[in-house]
Formats: C-alpha cells, sequence, structure tokens
C-alpha cells in the first residue's frame, strides 16, 4: 500500500471514529470542571470513563505510530532523504502516545478508587445511605 493511499485510509478511520454514534457524554464532558466539582461516586466513574477513553485513546494512536516506525524502518529506501526525519517524528510520537496512555491510565484508576470509596447518595467516604436499619434503636 503506498503512503497516500495510507494516509487517506487513516483519515477517513478518523473520520468514521468521530461521527460513531459511541463518541458520546464521556467524550463531551469539560474533565477539568469536572474533576473540580467531583462529589459522587457517579461522578467519580464518569470521571474514570473519560480517562479510561483517552488512554484507549492514546495507545491506538501509539501503535499506528509504531506501524509507521516499523515501515519506515524497514523500507527507508522508499522515503529517501526524509527517512531519518520520517523515523524520528514516528518515535517521537509514539512516545508522547505512550506517556499520555500511562497518565491518563493512573487518573482513571485513581477516580475509580475514589468512587469505590463514596457512597453514591453523598461525598463522604463510607457514609451510608439513610436507612430505618441504619438508625440507632430506641427501644431501652
Amino acid at each position: 500500500m503506498n503512503l497516500p493511499r495510507f494516509a487517506a485510509t487513516l483519515s477517513l478511520l478518523a473520520v468514521f471514529a468521530a461521527s460513531s454514534p459511541f463518541a458520546g457524554a464521556v467524550e463531551d464532558l469539560d474533565i477539568e470542571a469536572a474533576v473540580k466539582s467531583a462529589k459522587t461516586r457517579s461522578d467519580h466513574e464518569t470521571i474514570a470513563k473519560y480517562y479510561e477513553g483517552a488512554a484507549k485513546e492514546a495507545r491506538t494512536k501509539a501503535e499506528e505510530q509504531q506501524s509507521l516506525l516499523e515501515e519506515y524502518e524497514s523500507k527507508s529506501y522508499l522515503y529517501g532523504r526524509n527517512a531519518e526525519d520520517m523515523k524520528a517524528r514516528a518515535s517521537a510520537a509514539l512516545r508522547k502516545y505512550e506517556k499520555a496512555a500511562q497518565a491518563s491510565s493512573k487518573e482513571a484508576a485513581l477516580h475509580r478508587q475514589t468512587a469505590a470509596q463514596l457512597d453514591d447518595s453523598s461525598g463522604e467516604p463510607g457514609a451510608k445511605p439513610f436507612s430505618v436499619a441504619n438508625e440507632p434503636s430506641r427501644h431501652h
């Protein structure tokens, strides 16, 4: 597959992925505001989903860069004088996406852990939801 055709294919895949019905509310999240205002289990689970999606996307991009890097290394004769620059750019992008995936995974785990410690009805760790069963006994 020649390079222009490969680039066109990747562009089309990106367009289809962006217009996917699964590209929904989690992706539209204003993450900074959500993190600042997160109080409930549900809030933290939503944030964790956002970061998990970001990590998955970064890993996918890293895999694409890895494929490009392998292409440039194995067929550098096709790219002439630009081969070394193309390898360096792909390698730098690969490192950037791997680092982003790792950071997003770490944030997702942090918010999953926070969500597990919270009860959905309050922002208090270990708080029990209101229930008559949780009331102290009034019998003497």
